[in-house]
């Protein structure tokens, strides 16, 4: 049967992508600073196998005889159809790119993002420049040949792999319409919490009590540690696969907020990966809808949730069995302390008022780029540009907390950057729905935690691809995307 022979190469697929992944988590984390050309041109190698794969001739008869039930090709469930099409998907995606292209646009990436580790920190624009334009160079080709396929502009056809059905015509007024009203909050926001007296824990805090204590917020929070672990890295992440998860966070010992909040953001990546049918895991259908819909789980964690004074009451006797007692880790002042509202140069480490300015900011310029509206000498400016317009600070000459901060671009991952603030909407829906239905946070989260996890079992990581994403949010929420609820949630939590 073609569909079994589909399923079967689709399997292998996700076998190397599996490879892929954690060859990818041990060059983040593990792996000694010498091997990485020899890893660079391994994982080249095995994108190309990979890609080859895809291309085998054989899929284009077997989707022919798929799609059309004969005495010997039966006709497919309704899963099977969806599942299908997703297989079709990653098919065209694969066909419409050569392997020269595709290796070429690995081994770039690969080089791009280890020298980003050290010339980051360094504020080594002139070193990065000409790897980033080689980066850039081939993203505009792979976003070329994708376009002439799929019939869309460039960036749209990048945008797509990441946003499945999202579009520039969606994402423009969506966003505009967040700039009508985002400033005047993040003022509001500000001048309401100006009387405020915060307490800064005061530390220092060791690396192995703050590790000790992430563990422990995973636990909490459900995580699957027979099938998942956590280590450190340059750049906080989630990857792996579905059975192996592999989390990362990075430690700074004068300010522990940083990796717990990083550890609980890339939590609910790990648990909606764990959480997707095990029947489908294998098979793209069974993988995750979108890269919107992912950071709906991870923003969900870490600002829906771990954000609520409900919940900072759960953690600030853990604060105190790790550190020891003192003022700043009342549940009060860490409510106060982690709903803060302040401009900064870090997209990570920003507030979830100030966060959709960091990432409107890198939608346009990306955009640009890839369109050649920009050209990638010229970032560094409209880089300052748009953060002086937006969040009021300049980032001239400060390349490392400006324009090389974010590992996104050295790999070639444009028209990644809307998925968060499309997360954060999604999620702000999700806690929304979930509320009417079960009751409010204050309740769940101090009562019956693991409901809120059981409700996004069941109404969004249970389906994965099964549905586009606009059925995703409108069975699971009531209403398609939209930004009311975002803006709602943060009205409630910051000015009242």
């Amino acid at each position: 049967m073609s569909y079994s022979a589909l399923s079967q190469h689709f399997q292998q697929q996700y076998h190397l992508q599996h490879i892929a992944a954690i060859c990818g988590w041990d060059q983040a984390t593990m792996m000694p600073a010498g091997g990485n050309q020899a890893r660079a041109e391994a994982m080249s190698t095995l994108a190309v196998l990979s890609h080859q794969q895809l291309q085998d001739p054989r899929l284009a008869d077997w989707f022919a005889a798929a799609e059309s039930p004969t005495n010997t090709e039966p006709a497919l469930t309704a899963e099977q159809k969806i599942s299908l099409q997703a297989m079709q998907r990653q098919w065209r995606d694969a066909t419409m790119l050569p392997s020269d292209l595709v290796g070429a646009f690995s081994l770039a990436g690969s080089r791009c993002e280890h020298a980003w580790r050290s010339l980051r920190p360094a504020n080594d624009w002139a070193g990065f420049l000409p790897l980033f334009e080689e980066v850039l160079n081939l993203s505009r080709q792979v976003a070329a040949a994708r376009a002439e396929v799929l019939g869309l502009s460039r960036y749209d056809s990048l945008l797509e792999q990441f946003e499945p059905g999202m579009r520039t015509a969606t994402l423009d007024p969506l966003f505009d319409g967040v700039k009508q009203w985002l400033p005047s909050l993040i003022t509001e926001v500000q001048a309401k919490q100006a009387g405020d007296r915060v307490l800064q824990p005061q530390g220092s805090f060791a690396t192995a009590q703050q590790k000790a204590l992430g563990l422990e917020i995973m636990q909490l929070l459900g995580f699957d540690f027979n099938h998942g672990r956590l280590d450190v890295s340059v750049h906080p992440f989630c990857g792996g696969v579905s059975e192996d998860v592999r989390l990362t966070t990075r430690y700074d010992e004068q300010d522990v907020a940083q990796a717990l909040m990083g550890v609980i953001h890339e939590t609910g990546h790990a648990r909606y990966e764990q959480g997707l049918p095990a029947q489908w895991r294998s098979l793209p259908v069974g993988q995750a809808r979108s890269m919107g819909v992912h950071e709906s789980q991870s923003l969900f964690f870490e600002m829906q949730l771990a954000r609520h004074p409900a919940f900072i009451a759960k953690l600030a006797p853990l604060l105190v069995q790790q550190f020891g007692e003192q003022p700043a880790f009342s549940a009060d002042n860490l409510s106060k302390l982690y709903t803060r509202v302040k401009p900064g140069l870090i997209r990570v480490d920003a507030d979830e008022v100030t966060y959709p300015a960091h990432v409107m900011l890198r939608y346009e310029i990306e955009r640009d780029l890839i369109e050649g509206k920009l050209q990638a000498k010229d970032l560094p400016e409209r880089w300052d540009q748009l953060m002086q317009q937006y969040l009021g600070i300049s980032t001239q000459g400060n390349y490392k907390d400006g324009c090389m901060q974010d590992i996104h671009w050295t790999d070639g991952s444009f028209g990644y950057f809307p998925s968060y603030t499309l997360g954060a909407m999604y999620a702000a829906q999700q806690a929304q729905a979930m509320q009417t239905e079960l009751g409010s946070f204050d309740q769940l989260i101090s009562q019956d935690l693991p409901s809120v996890f059981d409700w996004l079992q069941h109404n969004i990581w249970q389906h994965a691809s099964l549905l586009e994403t606009d059925q995703l949010i409108t069975q699971a929420c009531g209403q398609p995307l939209t930004a009311n609820a975002f803006k709602l949630h943060l009205e409630q939590r910051y000015l009242r």
